[in-house]
């Protein structure tokens, strides 16, 4: 039975819960709501909610928590002598899921039967076919520990994944039960059912919070084991970024934070001015019907793939600066550039900054206007010294969302500057960003628990304080600001 299936009979027990909780509380009235303490469809919503609530958390605690279980109690039965040389023990848990996937596939097209896999054994020649037949390559130097493994994996899951499906139904069953059995014309259903409600809305109120604190914490984590195979001084001071994968690799950090803020920073220098000034324009001096089109026309850029503006990049921009730019002034040859990205991404960010100036700008009041006019001030004069202090904090929040985005952006870097990972200060030559070498660092057949991968949380973790950094300066820019203003 899969998660959709059970979440599935939840909501039926739950609607069905509603239905009769609602009939129950006006037969309890006699049909006569004036005698209920709250309206029919609360005595309904509480059935409800006791039907699905706890039976969803616990269906979600239970998913989280059960593959932790079975990999702590499967990861005893392998000794370090089935951990062959050059592997690891990620590499061979692997292996144990994936071989625990392949007999469950099996199992489920009646290719084998319980008995079969219990007397199966991994150096037989008719389980590596029957193996590959559901997609597992096993490899005839499997170890037998590996194998029953696989198979302990797989009868733990199945176990624990039934009572998952049968605790999580009964609790349903019972929340509806109980909360019908209360249902009374002076049941307070009403303070019920909000309590209830609520408690929802901080719980979902707490998502990203707790995904955010998840994600510091995985970095934290993975990036700890990292500083504990490669030293913390050479990654953080050494300009050299060469990962080899077989020993003796330079994983120097200073060579991609410089292309990371130099593409960022060109492209700022293009997009911030650009599309501050379009918000200025829309919002003071365009006419209705020109704003009507323009500013959709300016949104648009927002929605176009980023893949696309790394095609624009590659066969239009990066030629164009190349022929006309910089093979004449000598700076260099190659299309692919930190002018070219910078570029790019300027085009892409414009609708980010127009367009949350633009309200921020409109959604300053006319009062504050009117005054300026008042006082002899011009329409330019009330822009610059009225409006748009009044709406600075909304400005720099617009430009950090545009230089956050600029720093994580990923595609338009890989395929207009280039992945040369270098410092220099010409602009027309080929350099890298963090995110690129993070996604190229976890692509690829490569071991997990070696530096060269885990290096990308280290990165991560460190483009992570940047942008938190960031947001740290705006506020206390905006804080400043606001105290001289006011």
């Amino acid at each position: 039975m899969s998660v959709g299936l059970v979440s599935l009979i939840v909501l039926l027990i739950a609607a069905v819960g509603y239905m009769m909780g609602r009939r129950k509380a006006l037969s309890s009235a006699g049909g006569d709501i004036r005698k209920l303490h709250s309206l029919p469809s609360y005595y309904g919503q509480t059935v409800l909610l006791f039907a699905a609530v706890p039976a969803f958390l616990l269906m979600f605690v239970w998913l989280f928590f059960q593959p932790i279980y079975i990999e702590s109690s499967v990861t005893g039965m392998i000794s370090p002598s089935d951990i062959a040389e050059g592997s690891s023990e990620s590499l061979v848990m692997a292996d144990v899921r994936r071989i625990a996937g392949g007999l469950d596939q099996l199992l489920v097209q009646g290719d084998l039967s319980e008995d079969d896999i219990s007397r199966m054994r991994a150096d037989e020649t008719n389980v590596r076919e029957r193996l590959a037949q559901a997609g597992v390559a096993l490899g005839s130097d499997v170890q037998q520990s590996v194998f029953e493994a696989a198979k302990a994996y797989r009868g733990q899951n199945s176990a624990l994944w039934m009572a998952m499906v049968v605790a999580v139904l009964a609790l349903s069953l019972a929340g509806a039960v109980f909360s019908y059995m209360k249902i009374a014309p002076s049941y307070r259903a009403r303070n019920v059912s909000e309590a209830a409600i609520k408690a929802i809305l901080i719980l979902s109120s707490m998502v990203a919070i707790l995904t955010t604190v998840g994600i510091v914490f995985s970095l934290l984590f993975e990036t700890a084991h990292f500083f504990r195979l490669y030293p913390a001084k050479d990654f953080f001071f050494n300009a050299t970024w060469n990962p080899q994968f077989r020993g003796g690799s330079d994983l120097g950090i200073l060579p991609l934070l410089w292309g990371t803020l130099y593409v960022s920073f060109i492209a700022l220098l293009f997009a911030v001015p650009i599309g501050l000034f379009a918000a200025i324009y829309l919002s003071e001096y365009a006419s209705p019907r020109l704003r009507s089109i323009a500013k959709p026309a300016i949104e648009i850029l927002a929605g176009i793939p980023t893949i696309v503006y790394g095609l624009f990049a590659l066969i239009t921009v990066g030629p164009m600066l190349r022929d006309y730019f910089a093979q004449p002034l000598g700076l260099g040859a190659s299309s692919s550039s930190v002018m070219t990205a910078g570029i790019v991404m300027a085009i892409m960010l414009i609708p980010f900054v127009s367009s949350l100036s633009d309200d921020i700008i409109n959604a300053v009041p006319q009062a504050m206007r009117d005054g300026s006019f008042g006082l002899g001030a011009t329409h330019s004069e009330t822009i610059k010294q009225v409006v748009l202090p009044a709406a600075l904090p909304g400005i720099v929040g617009a430009v950090l969302l545009a230089a956050s985005r600029a720093i994580g952006e990923t595609m338009i870097v890989v395929m207009g500057a280039g992945a040369a990972a270098k410092l220099s200060l010409n602009p027309f030559e080929a350099m890298t960003t963090i995110t690129v070498k993070i996604v190229s660092q976890l692509t690829g057949d490569t071991e997990f628990a070696s530096p060269e991968t885990l290096v990308a949380f280290a990165l991560g973790l460190s483009l992570f304080v940047i942008t938190l950094g960031l947001n740290v300066l705006a506020l206390y820019i905006v804080r400043k600001y606001r105290e001289q203003y006011e």
